[in-house]
């Protein structure tokens, strides 16, 4: 899978040039205009690199990166910046942000750092094993299999990958489109259930033994993977 960058910047030419090279490089590109559009996009789009612009209005990139690293989320933050002052640098940093770029920069540098930064995820990944946890669900990624309070669960391949996803993106709500798009990778017509076919069969698995329900509906919107506490 290609690794997906989110770039957020309210000026329209680097927005413009970034989408366009980054794609040329093979990565999957999502932006937004300003703070608060990123904010929403995060929600539904869980980026291998958040490229985040400090300078914009309504909700400035420090806000955004304040919230993200609030929210749990270890993605990697280029942050952007027109100053070249040591108080923003260390202010950014401080906020959880793991590397800079002074404006005007050299795209080549930007796609360096940006190569760095993603191969500094990879490692962290290889790093944490081969397991993921919520609660008292574990997710054995070479295995693909579940164990939830010591019971062995047996998955399907689409019922492996509906949990992946929803494991690397706990407790965020993810829309019906956004999980039809990761994990089938094209649009069923509107009237299609398999979505909803396959989180039956996913909960009934998990729930097998009186397990509570982890994988809550939220109406209208899609569905989030959630514990008792919230």
């Amino acid at each position: 899978m290609r690794p997906h960058i989110v770039v957020v910047d309210d000026d329209e030419k680097i927005i413009s040039m970034l989408r366009r090279s980054l794609a040329f490089e093979g990565y999957e590109v999502t932006t937004a205009s300003n703070g608060a559009e990123g904010l929403k996009t995060l929600l539904t789009v869980d980026p291998d690199l958040l490229i985040l612009d400090v300078m914009m209005p309504q909700i400035d990139g420090w806000e955004v990166c304040r919230r993200v690293r609030e929210s749990g989320s270890a993605v990697p933050i280029l942050m952007l910046t027109a100053k070249d002052d040591v108080v923003d640098r260390v202010k950014g940093l401080d906020l959880g942000a793991d590397d800079y770029l002074v404006k005007p920069f050299a795209l080549e540098e930007l796609l360096a750092r940006a190569r760095a930064l993603l191969r500094r995820k990879s490692d962290k990944l290889e790093e944490a094993g081969s397991q993921i946890v919520f609660e008292d669900l574990i997710l054995d990624m070479d295995a693909r299999e579940a164990n939830r309070a010591g019971r062995r669960i047996e998955l399907t391949s689409k019922e492996y990958d509906l949990l992946l996803l929803f494991m690397q993106n706990p407790k965020r709500v993810l829309t019906r489109d956004a999980i039809m798009e990761k994990i089938w990778g094209f649009d069923f017509s509107g009237e299609s259930n398999v979505l909803e076919v396959y989180i039956a069969m996913l909960r009934q698995k998990l729930e097998e033994g009186g397990g509570k329900r982890i994988i809550q509906t939220v109406r209208g919107t899609g569905y989030v993977l959630r514990g008792e506490a919230g």
